[in-house]
């Protein structure tokens, strides 16, 4: 495991640092979490020889299925908190996997820029306030290679009375200011933003605690220029593109 420097703020996975032995059944047990991850390795299309970062990899469960998927792409692991990939890397070792487990921040990535063909992604975002979501979708971008994709999954609006009583629990769990963005449907707005193209919301689940989510998101072949990047941004942020108008 690979520390990059201490976190500014972290926020656990269940919230508090004592619920995290419990994770794995958990999530296992509320988020269809085999079906969800398979379709959403299933998605991402990953290449023999790619380079593949799971994003706040949490107990490593995503990464190591994607090794095990595909054992001549090369996987790391990003997570801000040691413990939990401590817990990870046990998981790669004891299944007999190789993957990567770094130590660091989404908001600050500790990679050179397009260093990654796939960015994974499992029930992070919504543990991020807006500021820290752009953050993030920014740098992921920086460290995906040109035509490199972004795979996530994540809660989305509730598709009904029984899954909007269910993200309740998550809300109050994760914070409502955090999850609003979630149950508002802006991630995709959110990284058309950050300058992704290609975004589309591929799949949807129902759980016990709300709808899940997966998104996919492409980086350009070519980078935009400053100025245009800006006129982009500026475009979004004014509302062009809810008003359904072109954006540069």
């Amino acid at each position: 495991m690979t520390r990059h420097g201490a976190p500014e703020r972290y926020v656990h996975a269940l919230r508090f640092a004592w619920l995290t032995p419990a994770y794995d059944l958990v999530v296992a047990a509320t988020t269809r979490e085999r079906r969800v991850k398979t379709a959403l390795i299933d998605q991402a299309l990953v290449g023999p020889a790619h380079h593949v970062l799971d994003l706040a990899c949490g107990t490593g469960t995503l990464a190591v299925w994607t090794k095990q998927r595909h054992p001549t792409a090369e996987l790391r692991g990003l997570d801000g908190d040691t413990s939990v990939l401590a817990r990870a890397a046990r998981k790669a070792r004891r299944l007999g996997v190789e993957v990567q487990f770094d130590h660091g921040l989404s908001t600050r990535l500790p990679y050179a820029d397009a260093s990654f063909d796939r960015v994974l992604c499992s029930l992070f975002f919504h543990h991020l306030n807006w500021s820290d979501k752009q953050a993030t979708a920014r740098e992921i971008l920086r460290v995906l290679r040109p035509g490199g994709e972004l795979h996530v999954a994540d809660w989305g609006p509730p598709s009904g009375v029984l899954a909007r009583v269910g993200f309740f629990f998550v809300r109050c769990l994760d914070g409502f200011d955090n999850t609003r963005d979630n149950a508002q449907g802006r991630l995709p707005l959110l990284f058309r933003q950050a300058g992704f193209d290609g975004v589309a919301e591929l799949q949807t689940f129902d759980t016990v605690f709300g709808t899940l989510v997966l998104y996919r998101a492409l980086r350009p072949q070519r980078s935009l220029d400053r100025p245009q990047a800006q006129q982009r941004r500026d475009a979004y942020a004014e509302g062009a593109f809810i008003r359904g108008e072109p954006i540069p």
